[in-house]
């Protein structure tokens, strides 16, 4: 079940992120570790001279003052954060496990994985387009097992060890193309 309230929380980011605006240089960022890395982002600890850069670069507001609307853009550095941070590849992960254990036959869980992260039905074309990258995928990783160890080992939750190291890698970057559509990001 779902915690609600407490004090805020820590979850993953850059390196020295309070280092050049604490006051006394003496207030370093920790980032927490088990249920709290993964609570909602409402409970994030906001730094105001330093926020998140996530919520930066999602158009989050400065909190300096009230908004009634918050803006939205869609930018490069978005698509490149949805891609490259941690969080994300452990969201896409876990995602990818969530669907391989629900489901035995790979056109099945891209659906499902879809399904998911849109709130829509796939069309045939869709899942067509996605069994191929997932072809792809699998293809690099079965070449090359330490680089689906590698990105199977980013992020701190456990994964499902009984899952084959290039198959979950390679649903894992197909869920990280899924999650990284506007249709995922912005339901519009």
């Amino acid at each position: 079940m779902p915690k609600f309230g407490g004090p805020g929380v820590k979850p993953y980011q850059p390196p020295g992120l309070w280092n050049e605006v604490s006051l006394d240089g003496n207030v370093r960022f920790v980032q927490d570790h088990g249920e709290n890395l993964y609570r909602r982002s409402i409970y994030t600890y906001w730094k105001r001279s330093a926020p998140a850069p996530a919520f930066t670069i999602f158009d989050a507001t400065t909190r300096e003052k009230c908004t009634l609307r918050r803006g939205r853009t869609n930018t490069p550095l978005q698509a490149l954060v949805t891609m490259n941070d941690v969080q994300y590849i452990e969201a896409a992960r876990a995602l990818a496990q969530r669907v391989l254990l629900a489901e035995t036959d790979t056109d099945a869980q891209l659906k499902l994985a879809w399904r998911l992260a849109t709130s829509r039905t796939p069309a045939d074309s869709t899942i067509a387009t996605l069994r191929e990258a997932y072809q792809q995928e699998l293809s690099v990783f079965q070449a090359d097992p330490e680089r689906a160890k590698a990105l199977l080992s980013i992020g701190e939750s456990p994964r499902d060890e009984a899952i084959d190291p290039a198959v979950h890698a390679a649903m894992t970057n197909v869920t990280s193309l899924i999650l990284n559509l506007d249709a995922t990001l912005t339901r519009g």
